[in-house]
């Protein structure tokens, strides 16, 4: 039961990175890479990243 609890929480922390950790061009809206310097539609470097939060949606 621990290993399926563990394998578990490997999943829900790939996801989080996948999901929670990304760049936003501010001209455009793309999502990009986390190591992304400039957009990978428009080629602007204003780049942000995605705002994280705790809780749920309401």
């Amino acid at each position: 039961m621990s290993e399926e609890m563990e394998l578990a929480i490997d999943k829900k922390a790939l996801a989080q990175k996948y999901r929670l950790y990304y760049k936003i061009c501010r001209n455009c809206g793309a999502r990009n890479p986390p190591t992304a310097e400039k957009c990978r539609k428009c080629h602007s470097k204003n780049l942000r990243w995605k705002k994280r939060h705790r809780g749920m949606k309401k």
